[in-house]
This record gives C-alpha cells, structure tokens and sequence, in this order.
C-alpha cells in the first residue's frame, strides 16, 4: 500500500548497512511514500537520510515506530516512545519485547509483532 506522502515512520536502531533488515526498511518506506526517519545514535545516513540520535528528536507527529533493536535497549525507550504518541509500534523479529508491547498497550499503542518488510511486500503496512 502505498502511503499519502508525509507518514512518518521512526525506524528504531536503523543501520547504514545495506544488507541489515533495518536498512532495508527506510528504502522500502521510501518507495512506498511513507517518510522514514532513521534513528541510531551514531547518527550515521541510511538511504540518504541522516539518522536523529535519539527518539527525543522527533518533533514530528509518528504514525509508526518500527523496532530494530533488542529488548535490553528497548526498555530504556518506553518513555520516549509514549512521548511521541505514536498510533502503532511494529516490533520486527528479533526486537520483541513483551514488558514494553503491554506498556504501550495499555497506553492505547497499537502493538504488532511482525516485519515492516513483510508487511510492506504484502500490502499489510
């Protein structure tokens, strides 16, 4: 599915490795008119676009955080994930963190635990 232009989709824990899922997630985000924001705190580019270091960055209002990263990293970013209100959180395989998704579910944060890739491919985002 293709998006309005100017959905924006916080990738948590982007890389600028080409082969890494996450990456892979920013350019098909870009191809499908959704506006990813990359987010790494080396601040390194993904796909052209140069990462925030922090969710804290973000002024933007998100529709989606796309998760990337593991659950000793996620715990520390509860608060900054419900700061941004977000409408949903997609924790991709390998980022699943059972504490956090019923925090965020019981904040009223839609809570999906599968791939953007996927998702993406299939029309499901």
């Amino acid at each position: 599915m293709k998006a309005e232009p100017g959905v924006k989709v916080a990738v948590l824990g982007a890389s600028p490795k080409e082969d890494r899922y996450s990456f892979k997630a920013v350019h098909l985000l870009k191809q499908n008119r959704f506006d990813p924001i990359p987010v790494h705190p080396a601040g390194h580019t993904v796909d052209g676009i140069v990462c925030l270091k922090s969710l804290t960055e973000i002024s933007d209002k998100i529709d989606t955080v796309s998760m990337y990263i593991s659950s000793k990293i996620s715990d520390g970013e509860k608060e900054n994930i419900l700061n941004l209100n977000p409408r949903r959180v997609v924790f991709n395989p390998g980022a699943e963190n059972s504490t956090l998704a019923t925090s965020l579910e019981e904040a009223g944060v839609e809570v999906v635990k599968g791939c953007t890739l996927v998702m993406l491919k299939l029309d499901l985002f």
